[in-house]
């Protein structure tokens, strides 16, 4: 808002509008609190209702009074005044908004839901894993899946809890808030997530990869990309390519009498270093898993120890 009279206030305040007992207030800071509206009105008339967070950026807001004598006397005064409406340092541009009162219609974003909508800002797909994801937002009740994508607001994830309470809960705590930094790359310098409230009850996951997860079924199938294998090309001493030694191993299990779990796994391929994916599916009527370890040598001793042994009477592992 300019300090000075003619055009400067005029690109602040439309004249021709009918003056109406509701404003409609533009360029908030970032989270603009009821309270921080409250203070800047209050002096020209008493607030009867708030309705912030709005607009693509949700940096507008309207305040109701109880007259329109009020609302008046609040664009008169910054209209003539050397000193913009102000918020945090940041100017805040106030003309008469075309209602009358406030509504308070929730739009579906604000409608609770067991599933939320997050938009990390300030990252790029590569910067955050679904793994953060869900440890972030698991701290708050157990997410059953989750679906990351890029669109035009940016990277975004939807996260389906059990239930629109426990949903709630995580939005109330993280939104507007940054992943802590430990758990981001060093390059990346600020990171928020923005949560809305999703109109998916039940996400359709159709197999394990580092863009979907579905935690709730151990079995779904896994894309080849959901674990990422370092290999390391082997030459024989014929100067033949030999198969190659990789972080990851393709475990068959053969002969099986009783279900093998991941935790049956994880105890197992556990015993020769620190595993961390597995991954069960079901291939060609067997079953297979895939299992990561930190690089190829802890996946070489496994393999060597465990290939063509038991995990139980009756299951061997190949």
């Amino acid at each position: 808002m300019s300090s000075s009279g003619g055009g400067g206030a005029g690109q602040q305040f439309r004249y021709t509008q009918t003056p109406s007992k509701v404003l409609h207030l533009r360029n908030l800071p970032w989270e603009c609190t009821e309270e921080e509206l409250v203070e800047l009105c209050k002096p020209f008339g008493r607030i009867v209702n708030t309705k912030s967070g709005v607009g693509a950026n949700r940096n507008q807001a309207f305040v109701e009074f109880t007259d329109v004598n009020q609302a008046i006397s609040m664009v008169s005064y910054f209209a003539s005044s050397s000193e913009p409406a102000q918020i945090r340092g940041k100017t805040v541009y106030i003309q008469y908004s075309n209602r009358q009162e406030i509504i308070n219609n929730k739009s579906p974003g604000e409608t609770a839901g067991n599933v939320l909508l997050v938009t990390i800002e300030g990252v790029q797909a590569s910067d955050v894993t679904i793994d953060v994801i869900h440890l972030v937002f698991s701290a708050f009740g157990f997410v059953h899946k989750i679906a990351t994508f890029e669109k035009a607001a940016g990277f975004q994830a939807l996260i389906q809890y059990t239930d629109a309470p426990t949903a709630s809960a995580a939005r109330e705590a993280l939104d507007g808030r940054s992943i802590p930094r430990y758990l981001l790359p060093d390059h990346v310098v600020s990171c928020h997530l923005r949560i809305s409230f999703s109109a998916h009850k039940d996400l359709n996951i159709k197999f394990q990869s580092h863009r979907s997860r579905d935690y709730t079924n151990p079995y779904l199938p896994v894309n080849s990309s959901a674990i990422d294998s370092t290999l390391q090309p082997a030459v024989g001493a014929d100067g033949r390519r030999v198969e190659a030694e990789g972080n990851v191993l393709l475990a068959s299990i053969e002969n099986m009498q009783y279900a093998v779990s991941v935790d049956v796994l994880h105890t197992v391929f556990s015993a020769f270093g620190t595993v961390q994916k597995i991954a069960i599916f079901e291939k060609n009527g067997g079953t297979q898993a895939l299992i990561q370890y930190p690089d190829a040598s802890t996946a070489t001793v496994a393999k060597e120890a465990l290939e063509g042994h038991c995990i139980y009477d009756g299951g061997y592992c190949s």
